[in-house]
């Protein structure tokens, strides 16, 4: 966690020793994470903790119905991804072929509020995700010689 100084959590839950953990992997994720690569992290970051991956889904249901994380779905496979709610929304670049999620830096949207008719449909959020090749398997497909572009 951090050195030396306590996080201050979300307040609404019970912050228990194992939640804290989940929560840190979370936070220092840079996309969203199945419950299942989350408590491989775990088990990597934490060795001497007694986690079952049952206990990781729990946490998780917590976290979402307390807001404090975002799922999302796999559309190839219904995997669940699980992304710590930052206050903003992030939209991804998906790989089709390693599953990497490559956030966007702006909203591709961002511009449209302006254009929306308030009298007919209100706008509370989107979502939007880019299915492609990352660079790396773009790469690897090359030498192979499949044509990924």
């Amino acid at each position: 966690m951090e050195d030396g100084m306590e996080r201050k959590y979300p307040k609404g839950m019970k912050w228990t020793k194992q939640r804290k953990l989940v929560y840190e992997i979370l936070l220092q994720s840079v996309e969203p994470m199945s419950a299942a690569q989350i408590f491989r992290r775990a088990m990597e970051l934490y060795p001497e903790e007694n986690f079952a991956v049952s206990t990781v889904y729990r946490i998780l249901s917590a976290f979402e119905e307390n807001g404090l994380v975002d799922r999302d779905l796999w559309p190839e496979d219904g995997t669940v991804f699980y992304g710590l709610n930052r206050g903003g929304h992030t939209h991804y670049a998906v790989c089709l072929e390693c599953h990497k999620r490559i956030p966007l830096s702006v909203c591709p949207l961002g511009h449209m509020r302006a254009m929306a008719d308030p009298g007919d449909f209100i706008v509370t959020g989107h979502k939007i995700e880019l299915y492609g090749y990352c660079k790396d398997c773009r790469k690897g497909s090359f030498s192979s010689g499949s044509d990924k572009e």
